[in-house]
């Protein structure tokens, strides 16, 4: 097959949820893991999406990561590319969306792009340059207390702005409603004025598909995974109606989770109520205990009667005060090295099915496990499909941003794994 679509995903939970998109709108999709070397081959599959951690990484590392994989991605043959980031713009004012944007449009010597992180399956949409979350702003969602990335300002074009020297415009929605020839006309009459980057409102799947047919002339497409429904389409692949097939996996299951949205709180209260769950402690983290040690020597007796669950999930009074004694960036990267310890631990073990909640988590996790490439199956929530990673022996998982999926995800999860 030919690569026609090649994508860069700044984190692995995202990376999923575009691949997910692509293989329902018709698109054979392989997602790999961190930047591919040159023994990597994708011969099956017309659309590849890799998987960095560069969403809360530094801008210059995050930018070197991006055009590495982009230029692998053009070595592969790729007609036109995505970077992916998550639906609730999650960057701060020094980025990392708008700089990345940037450097991909110079190495593709493209003069134009979009900025589109609408996602309304999941209650995510974009007016007048205004994101919302559900009926709220985001400015007034709980991203406003997010950990690493707070999200104060909804208008997404002053966001995008500060983050970066291009002019940025707006595609507003009486264009976007009127259909693909009117979104590509504001999109010439936005060059014509000198930007180099527009934010696209959406408030519906339709408008997402008539806003990827209006991309088709464009090299770089930027946004979340709701854009790519229409980019198939553009290649002439139709929505194929059934999910990808996977092999059936057995073994013992656990449920890893480090992200402290409200969602996967409400998931990790819920999953209490079911299995057995251990909170992570990232002060003894700190202290040197070895935490993730005392966490197997807890889960391991348990496997055999079901589940487990481990959880750094905490509200956001908590995870501040620890932030405010540890730092916030050393505090994040000290509880996702611990919890891939653990889900290394568990593997070995005989764990066949993990499910990991939180993007910068799910990055940490398939990266300690040494997993390069990951086949897509069916959609458990918005955004969110069953994968086998292709290892020996195999192995299930479900890897999902910490804002997505309802109370119930972790059961779900399990019972639609293959």
């Amino acid at each position: 097959m030919t690569v026609l679509i090649g994508a860069v995903a700044d984190d692995s939970t995202g990376a999923t949820d575009l691949a997910n998109t692509l293989v329902k709108a018709g698109m054979p999709t392989v997602q790999l893991i961190g930047v591919p070397d040159r023994t990597v081959a994708v011969a099956d599959a017309e659309a590849v999406v890799v998987a960095l951690k560069s969403r809360t990484a530094p801008v210059r590392e995050a930018v070197a990561d991006s055009l590495a994989a982009l230029d692998w991605l053009k070595r592969a043959g790729a007609q036109q590319f995505v970077f992916k980031y998550c639906s609730t713009f999650d960057s701060t004012d020094e980025g990392n969306i708008g700089p990345v944007a940037e450097a991909m449009l110079a190495a593709l010597d493209a003069p134009f792009t979009i900025a589109c992180p609408s996602f309304p399956g999941a209650g995510r949409t974009v007016y007048l340059g205004h994101h919302f979350v559900g009926e709220a702003l985001l400015s007034e969602s709980s991203m406003r207390a997010h950990p690493l990335t707070p999200m104060t300002d909804p208008n997404l074009v002053r966001v995008l702005q500060r983050q970066t020297k291009m002019a940025v415009g707006l595609v507003a929605f009486p264009a976007v409603e009127q259909g693909p020839a009117a979104i590509e006309a504001a999109f010439e009459r936005l060059q014509a004025e000198g930007k180099r980057i527009a934010v696209v409102d959406a408030m519906s799947d339709k408008h997402l598909v008539d806003i990827g047919q209006a991309c088709k002339g464009l090299k770089l497409v930027t946004g979340g995974s709701g854009v790519a429904m229409g980019l198939p389409g553009n290649f002439g692949r139709q929505a194929q109606g059934r999910a990808a097939a996977l092999p059936a996996i057995a073994g013992p299951a656990a449920i890893l989770a480090g992200s402290c949205s409200a969602a996967t709180q409400r998931q990790v209260a819920e999953a209490a109520k079911r299995w057995p769950v251990l909170r992570l402690d990232p002060i003894a983290l700190a202290e040197g205990k070895p935490v993730a040690d005392e966490i197997l020597a807890w889960a391991l007796p348990k496997l055999a009667n079901g589940p487990v669950v481990v959880a750094s999930t905490d509200t956001p009074e908590a995870v501040a005060a620890v932030q405010r004694k540890l730092g916030r960036m050393e505090a994040g990267a000290m509880v996702e090295h611990a919890l891939a310890a653990v889900a290394c631990g568990l593997v070995a073990r005989g764990v066949r099915r993990l499910v990991v909640a939180g993007g910068e988590t799910s990055g940490a996790v398939v990266s300690a496990l040494g997993i390069k490439a990951l086949r897509i199956g069916r959609e458990i929530a918005p955004g969110v499909p069953c994968t086998v990673a292709l290892v020996d022996p195999p192995l299930a998982l479900a890897l999902k941003s910490g804002n997505f999926g309802g109370p119930d995800f972790f059961a779900e999860a399990l019972e639609q794994m293959p």
